[in-house]
């Protein structure tokens, strides 16, 4: 099957073929007709599975086939997303396979200032990107509107939830008419994001192209057992050792995060950290600068597990396990996107040996284990007994604390 048989225009074909693809992928294959035909659709879709394409070349698709003008602050489609670093890439999406098109579109979050983005939306747009805080400032100071929405668009609705967002969510679905096309994507269908939908999604085309709590298949798992204080040495060991090109790193702690940059940089391996405490310019340099080869390690908090898309990314190291096993399977999927291969390599010291056995009890295997050279740790980690009882399914407490918007 090519995009050329999934009813898209010529525009867009041309746009697609110029970022080099042919085929479309599963969620690809099923997303688009559905949308296409103006359905509402619940999507489940592993990481890395190009489900941003899935819902933006539809929707732009949709829109340029009616030749309707944009009025004064007036939105036609609306993309909700829980960080601002995936708001800029769908932005940057849709902003690819539109680029043939005459549709407008814009991108709000917060971080920055608000006074730009209201002078942007005063012509209106098509498709406007938008995490939930900034989206209600914008409102409530009338600098967006809602009467011409013709879609919405829920992306990361599981991470929306882990996040806090449920009660904006609620009153942005308030706003906005109930005659709509409305569509959810998520990497999974949680109790939550099942309650979610049964208020913003009706008769709904249930697509679901992953398997629970799964990685992808090229990619290589295994970990080093390593003592806490030894990780920066061993960690710079296996860069100069396997002569990484790149890696993303995960810190556990923004602190964590920022003196591992510290002492990289200090060992001339150029390096920058990402994280909430990190001005939306600081994030925006360094993701922008680790995607153009400008640095060698990119170290970041749980912000950037979901949804962001890093070209040839071999490598994904967890300096710190994550502090929830479902993290795991997030952070990992920033390698192996697309079919590609990579490696999943965690430093693993004694003190995380209960989390490592939930996260392998979740991937339901153990992670293989290596030795490296000249870092044996003193306090030994214990070995692993796989626990093959499945999770017990329970909906999570509702959680108060916005971390980030």
């Amino acid at each position: 099957m090519k995009f050329s048989n999934l009813g898209l225009s010529i525009q867009i074909q041309s746009a697609i073929s110029k970022k080099g693809y042919s085929s479309p992928t599963p969620i690809q294959l099923e997303a688009i007709p559905a949308i296409l035909s103006g359905r509402d659709v619940m999507a489940a879709a592993q990481t890395g599975t190009g489900k941003t394409a899935g819902f933006t070349l539809p929707i732009l698709e949709n829109l340029s086939k009616v030749n309707k003008k944009c009025y004064a602050n007036q939105v036609r489609a609306l993309i909700l997303t829980p960080t601002r670093e995936l708001a800029a890439q769908v932005h940057e999406s849709v902003t690819t396979y539109g680029e043939h098109l005459n549709l407008k579109a814009e991108v709000v979050f917060g971080g920055v200032k608000m006074n730009p983005q209201m002078i942007s939306l005063k012509g209106g747009a098509d498709v406007l990107v938008a995490t939930p805080g900034r989206l209600l400032d914008l409102y409530r100071q009338n600098a967006v509107k809602f009467r011409d929405l013709e879609v919405l668009v829920l992306d990361e609705a599981d991470r929306m939830l882990d996040l806090g967002f449920i009660d904006q969510i609620k009153e942005i679905m308030d706003l906005l008419p109930s005659k709509r096309q409305s569509l959810l994507f998520s990497a999974t269908f949680s109790p939550d994001v099942i309650d979610l939908a049964k208020g913003l999604i009706h008769n709904p085309i249930e697509i679901s192209v992953n398997t629970s709590n799964s990685t992808a298949e090229k990619v290589e798992h295994y970990l080093y057992p390593v003592d806490q204080d030894q990780k920066t040495d061993a960690l710079l060991y296996l860069i100069k050792k396997e002569k990484w090109e790149q890696a993303l790193v995960f810190a556990s702690t923004k602190h964590g995060a920022d003196q591992l940059v510290k002492d990289l940089n200090r060992n001339n391996v150029k390096s920058a950290a990402i994280h909430g405490n990190k001005s939306q310019g600081a994030r925006t340099k360094a993701l922008a600068d680790f995607k153009d080869k400008k640095l060698k390690i990119l170290v970041a908090t749980e912000i950037i597990s979901r949804g962001i898309d890093i070209n040839q990314l071999y490598q994904v190291v967890n300096f710190d396990l994550p502090k929830r096993a479902e993290g795991y399977i997030h952070r990992v999927g920033r390698t192996g996107r697309a079919g590609e291969s990579g490696s999943a390599i965690s430093l693993v010291c004694a003190q995380e040996h209960e989390m490592l056995q939930i996260i392998e009890r979740l991937l339901q295997e153990l992670i293989p284990r290596r030795e490296l050279e000249g870092f044996t740790p003193v306090v030994p980690l214990a070995e692993s007994i796989l626990n093959t009882k499945p999770f017990k399914k329970k909906k999570p407490k509702k959680k108060k604390i916005i971390i980030e918007d």
